[in-house]
């Protein structure tokens, strides 16, 4: 794993556009000793800015997977994405939609903070898949802040089996697109 982060960790912005960020991404993708990987995942900032134009640029991709939160705000940059991946050509995995609901610790019930269905909404007016929901989970919030992801505890766990449902939904798209494009990149947006 590499991150911009840690070349600045800390509280301190790096305001960075146009030829630095390529310049990175160009780092971290040829001048990382990755060793052997199934899969290499690029995490990258929303919207359809200087970081994703400089990843299409500069790898080919075996595809995207579009992130939203049923927000409406979420889901207009989430069609622009689809537009931006479609316009060059980049296979569109599929959208996730984060912070889907919020279970009450009390009494369970499941309670939608940001809306709901917006994603699978998405998915079919655009014609791609839905990979799944990720409930608003303050053990997933815990685990990341700690570094102790709550995947670690298995695809049992409660509070991490939304997300092995979306990573299989993931390789399973990924599958279907092996023959058409082996060998490049998968970008999660």
């Amino acid at each position: 794993m590499i991150s911009v982060g840690f070349l600045n960790p800390g509280d301190k912005p790096l305001i960075w556009r146009g030829p630095m960020l390529h310049k990175i991404i160009g780092q971290f993708l040829r001048q990382v000793v990755w060793g052997e990987l199934d899969y290499l995942i690029i995490d990258l900032p929303p919207g359809t800015g200087d970081v994703a134009i400089s990843v299409m640029q500069s790898v080919p991709l075996t595809g995207a997977v579009v992130v939203t939160t049923p927000s409406d705000v979420s889901l207009q940059d989430a069609r622009k994405a689809i537009g931006m991946f479609r316009q060059v050509k980049v296979d569109i995995l599929g959208i996730v939609e984060n912070m889907s609901h919020f279970v009450c610790p009390h009494c369970q019930h499941e309670i939608d903070i940001f809306s709901r269905g917006g994603g699978e909404r998405t998915a079919r007016q655009f014609e791609v898949p839905f990979l799944g929901g990720i409930a608003l989970d303050p053990q997933i919030r815990k685990g990341g802040d700690s570094g102790s992801p709550v995947a670690l505890a298995g695809s049992d766990d409660e509070h991490g089996k939304s997300l092995y449902a979306f990573t299989a939904a993931v390789v399973e798209r990924l599958s279907q697109l092996a023959v058409r494009a082996p060998g490049s990149v998968i970008e999660i947006r």
